[in-house]
């Protein structure tokens, strides 16, 4: 297992204690944390052979991270997993099972929850193409139920639960297992994207050499969404908005006319400055003590 922790604070210790019951190796990478995060893991479990603890000189980012990590791990299967999420009982079974029940699965990712218990978006989704962002971008999603396949909406969590595993197009770096023979075909994580996208860029290359990919809604991992990045919300904004067009000029500038992709990078640009404005209104209200942190 690769952690690729970030300030998690208290977090991080109880994400690799759910995971050290379930698996064989447990390796976190930190990529250069201000908190005590690390020490706190150490000062818990230093004395259990199978955490290995690396620490980064500087932050490499998300991708890097996981990079170091599975190179540094052993085995044919390597579970990613954020530091703010902590593995429900028999959760890597269920995965491993999953992934191991037909050679061309590639990948298999488990149900996101929020900390209520309710199904958090992202664990199963579509691939949010220039077309689907647009339509979400723009309020389209509304006519879905009236003409489904032009106005999809790619975010599945808001449909029901399915009885067992099902293939999707895409599911979240924040818990993700994958087949190392698989990895080897693809690729390593794309070192490009500093923080977020790269998990969709990752499933989109999964699924362009033909591996398939799992939502497992028997495996449960609770996820404190957003811990790691709440102290610099713009940082991570920018980071976010840049990823977003990077894959997409990656993946999609070749398929869809200029001028929608014109269109989807200012929506893109314009909902980052949106973001931007909000998180710098809400700082001066905090800082004129008109909003409570």
């Amino acid at each position: 297992m690769v952690i690729v922790n970030y300030n998690a604070g208290s977090l991080l210790a109880e994400c690799v204690g759910s995971a050290l019951s379930q698996v064989d190796e447990v390796l976190v990478v930190d990529n250069a944390s201000r908190d005590a995060s690390m020490a706190q893991c150490a000062d818990l479990y230093s004395a259990d052979s199978r955490l290995t603890l690396i620490y980064n000189g500087a932050n490499l980012g998300f991708a890097a991270g996981c990079n170091i990590g599975f190179l540094r791990s052993k085995g044919n299967y390597t579970l990613f997993l954020n530091p703010d999420c902590r593995l429900e009982a028999s959760a890597v079974a269920e995965l491993l099972a999953a992934l191991q029940s037909d050679q061309s699965i590639g990948m298999v990712g488990g149900l996101l929850m929020n900390l209520d218990g309710s199904e958090q978006g992202g664990g199963r989704r579509a691939i949010p193409t220039p077309w689907r962002s647009f339509v979400r971008a723009f309020g389209l999603n509304r006519f879905e139920k009236r003409w489904p396949k032009l106005f999809f909406d790619f975010h599945l969590h808001q449909q029901p639960l399915p009885p067992g595993a099902i293939e999707v197009e895409a599911i979240s770096g924040a818990c993700m297992l994958v087949n190392r023979k698989a990895v080897d075909a693809v690729g390593l994580w794309d070192e490009g994207y500093f923080l977020h996208c790269e998990d969709l860029d990752w499933c989109m290359r999964f699924k362009q050499a033909n591996w398939k990919i799992l939502f497992v809604p028997s495996a449960h991992i609770l996820h404190a969404l957003g811990v790691s990045s709440r102290g610099r919300p713009i940082f991570v904004e920018w980071h976010k908005h840049k990823g977003m067009m990077r894959f997409y000029r990656k993946f999609f500038r070749h398929q869809y006319p200029g001028i929608l992709m014109g269109l989807v990078a200012a929506g893109v640009w314009l909902r980052f400055g949106t973001m931007a404005a909000y998180y710098l209104a809400r700082r001066a209200g905090q800082a004129l003590g008109l909003v409570r942190g």
